[in-house]
C-alpha cells in the first residue's frame, strides 16, 4: 500500500519495510509485524511505517492492536487516506461505530459507513450510503441485507412513533395490519385491517374478510381513504422484517476495505494500486449492535 512513500526512507528502514511486505505476502503475519515494528523504531516520524504496522495487525485479525499505530500514523500525516480507511475498519470491527464514521467518510467507504450508521442509529444516513454502495455493486447480497435492515429499522421507528402518538387511529390499525400480513399472520391482519376488523365486526363473514384483507393489503391501500378505489396502490410492506434481522449477519466473515466488492469474502484488504497487489486475510465486521465508547 505504501510503496511510493517507502522510496524516501533510509536503506536500513527500507530493508525492514520490504521484509515486512514479503512476510505479508507469505502470510507470515507475526514476522511482518516484527519487521514493521522495527521500522517504526528506526523511523519514528514516518507515518507509512506505522500504517504498515497497523495493516499487518489487521491482516492478523488483531483489530484492537491495529488501532494505536493507525492513529499515530494519522497524527504524523492527517491526510493519509489509506490510514483513515484502515482505522475506520479497525474501529468498526471492534464495535466503535461512532468513532469509525469520520474515518470511513474521509476514505469514502460508503458500505462500511452505512453499517456503522446502523449501529449508531443514524438510519436515514445509513439507507442513503447503502443505496449508493449498491449502485456500485448491484445485487450484492450483503449490501441488500444491510439496506433491508436499515430500512426496516427506520420503518419500525416511524410506526412506533405513529402507535405512540395515535394509538387508536385508522393509520395505526393499518400499520399493524400490514405488519401482520407481511408475517402471514392473517387472523391478526384481519382484526386490525380498517374496514375488516373491529370497526366492521359482524358485517361480513370471516372468509370474506380474509379475501378482502389479502387483496387490500397486497394492493397497499387497505382502508386508505386517499388511495382506495383510485388504482394507485403501490405495495407497502411497512415494518416488514427479514427473519433473524437482529442476529449477526457476518460472523466476521469478510468485510474488508478497498476491494472491488467490499462485502464479499476472499479479496484483498487494500488492492488500491499502491499495495503491489498484496493480499490479506479478512478484516471482519462485528455484529451491528450498540456502539461502544471512544477508544480515546
Amino acid at each position: 500500500m505504501f510503496w511510493l512513500a517507502w522510496q524516501t526512507v533510509s536503506p536500513e528502514v527500507l530493508q525492514h519495510l520490504q521484509a515486512g511486505a514479503e512476510a505479508e505476502k507469505q502470510r507470515h503475519f507475526d514476522v511482518a509485524i516484527a519487521e514493521f515494528k522495527k521500522a517504526t523504531e528506526l523511523a519514528p516520524t514516518r507515518a507509512e511505517a506505522f500504517a504498515s504496522l497497523g495493516q499487518a495487525y489487521m491482516e492478523n485479525q488483531d483489530y484492537g492492536a491495529a488501532i494505536a499505530p493507525l492513529k499515530h500514523a494519522l497524527t504524523l500525516s492527517p491526510d493519509l487516506a489509506a490510514a483513515h480507511q484502515l482505522l475506520g475498519y479497525a474501529l468498526l470491527a471492534q464495535g466503535y461505530n461512532a468513532e469509525s464514521i469520520a474515518h470511513l467518510e474521509k476514505a469514502q467507504e460508503r458500505a462500511a459507513l452505512g453499517i456503522a450508521q446502523i449501529g449508531t442509529g443514524q438510519l436515514p444516513q445509513a439507507v442513503e450510503n447503502l443505496q449508493a454502495a449498491l449502485v456500485q455493486h448491484p445485487n450484492d447480497p450483503d449490501l441488500l441485507y444491510y439496506l433491508g435492515r436499515a430500512s426496516g429499522l427506520l420503518s419500525k421507528q416511524a410506526i412506533d412513533t405513529l402507535q405512540a402518538a395515535y394509538p387508536g387511529s385508522a393509520r395505526a390499525h393499518q400499520a399493524l395490519a400490514e405488519n401482520y400480513y407481511v408475517l402471514r399472520q392473517m387472523p391478526q391482519a384481519e382484526k386490525e385491517s380498517p374496514g375488516h376488523g373491529p370497526v366492521a365486526a359482524g358485517q361480513s363473514q370471516r372468509s370474506q374478510n380474509r379475501i378482502a384483507t389479502r387483496r387490500s393489503l397486497a394492493a397497499g391501500n387497505a382502508g386508505d381513504p386517499v388511495l382506495s378505489g383510485q388504482g394507485r396502490g403501490a405495495s407497502r410492506r411497512l415494518g416488514g422484517r427479514r427473519k433473524g434481522v437482529d442476529k449477526i449477519a457476518y460472523h466476521r466473515e469478510g468485510f474488508k476495505p478497498g476491494r472491488a466488492n467490499p462485502l464479499r469474502p476472499g479479496r484483498s484488504l487494500s488492492q488500491t494500486g499502491e499495495d503491489g497487489g498484496r493480499g490479506t486475510r479478512n478484516a471482519g465486521v462485528p455484529e451491528v449492535t450498540e456502539s461502544r465508547g471512544s477508544t480515546r
